[in-house]
C-alpha cells in the first residue's frame, strides 16, 4: 500500500491504474504503472494510451509538487479506436492518484521455484525470472557454481535466493506445499536423488528435470526398484520445456522452461493441464 497522502508534502510519482475495462483493452483492471519524474515502474498495455497517461500523469505530477494541498485522485476514460491509433475497441478508465513511495508493491508472486543446478541453462533461466513476479530458492552444492551477483535491476520482479548445501536433496522439505521443482545439476546421480525427495513428498505443483526420454526411463526403472509407485512416477516432466521451440543452447532451453513454468502457474490444476505440461520437448537434453 502507498502510504497515505499528507497534504503538506508533494507526491514522489503518480500512480496510474487501470480501474475499469470495457470490451477489448491491453491490460486487464487492476494494471498500474508508476511514473516518475525521469522514469516509469509497470505498464498499462503500451501503446499511445500509455504515451498519453504518461504525459498527463507528468503534468499532474508538477502540479501537485507545486500545490500540494491541491492533491485530488483524477479518473479519466479513453475509447480505444483510431483517435489513439489502437485498435482494441474497448474502453478504460484510468485513475491517476498521487503516490507517496519510491517504488509499487511486489506483486504477488505467480509460484515459488526450488530450481536445483547452476550450470549453464540454470544461469540463463535465472536471469530470465529475475522479469517475473516469483520466488527462486537456488540450489547448488558447488559455491563457485553462482555466478558473480549482478548490480540490482531497476525492474526486477523475483526474489532469487543462492544456497550452497552439501545435500541439497534435504533441501525439498524446506519448499512451500505447491511449489515448483525444476532439477538439472551436474550430476545424474544427484538429479535422480533430489527428484526421488519431490516425488515421495507428493505435494508438489510441477517437478521438471533436464534431460531425454531415456534419461527419464532410467530413473524410472531405478525409482521402482525402490518402491516409488506409478502415478508419482508419471508426475515427472522430463524432457522439459514447451513443445516447439527447438535448440539444446542453454538459453533456448531455459526460455522454453520458463515458458512451462508459466504454463503452470496461469492453468488451473486439471489432468488435461498436467498432460500438456508432460509432452516436454525432445531438445531439452543433458545440459549441466
Amino acid at each position: 500500500m502507498a502510504t497515505p497522502p499528507t497534504p503538506s508534502l508533494p507526491p514522489h510519482a503518480v500512480c496510474v491504474e487501470v480501474v475499469a475495462v470495457r470490451g477489448s483493452a491491453p491490460r486487464e483492471v487492476g494494471a498500474r504503472m508508476l511514473v516518475r519524474a525521469q522514469d516509469e515502474q509497470g505498464s498499462i498495455g503500451g501503446g499511445h494510451l500509455e504515451w498519453l497517461a504518461m504525459q498527463r500523469a507528468r503534468k499532474l505530477l508538477g502540479q501537485w509538487r507545486a500545490d500540494p494541498a491541491g492533491m485530488l485522485a483524477q479518473d479519466q476514460t479513453h475509447a480505444l479506436g483510431p483517435s489513439l491509433g489502437q485498435c482494441c475497441g474497448g474502453a478504460v478508465t484510468l485513475r491517476y492518484q498521487p503516490w507517496f513511495d519510491d517504488a509499487l508493491p511486489s506483486p504477488a508472486p505467480l509460484f515459488h521455484l526450488q530450481l536445483h543446478g547452476a550450470g549453464h541453462v540454470g544461469r540463463a533461466l535465472a536471469r530470465l525470472l529475475t522479469t517475473l513476479p516469483c520466488q527462486v530458492r537456488w540450489v547448488d552444492v558447488r559455491d563457485d557454481a553462482f555466478p558473480p551477483p549482478e548490480p540490482a535491476q531497476q525492474h526486477a520482479q523475483a526474489s532469487i535466493e543462492r544456497v550452497a548445501v552439501d545435500s541439497p536433496e534435504a533441501e525439498v522439505a524446506l519448499a512451500p506445499p505447491g511449489a515448483f521443482f525444476l532439477v538439472m545439476t551436474h550430476s545424474h546421480a544427484l538429479d535422480a536423488q533430489i527428484c526421488e525427495a519431490v516425488l515421495r513428498r507428493g505435494d508438489f505443483g510441477f517437478l521438471g528435470l533436464i534431460g531425454s526420454h531415456s534419461k527419464r526411463a532410467g530413473f524410472a526403472r531405478r525409482w521402482r526398484q525402490r518402491g516409488l509407485g506409478e502415478a508419482a512416477i508419471a508426475s515427472l516432466v522430463c524432457p522439459i520445456g514447451v513443445p516447439g521451440i527447438a535448440g539444446k543452447q542453454p538459453e533456448v532451453i531455459a526460455l522454453a522452461a520458463a515458458a512451462q513454468l508459466m504454463q503452470m502457474a496461469c492453468r488451473p490444476p486439471s489432468p488435461g493441464a498436467m498432460r500438456i505440461a508432460h509432452q516436454g520437448t525432445e531438445t531439452s537434453r543433458d545440459r549441466d
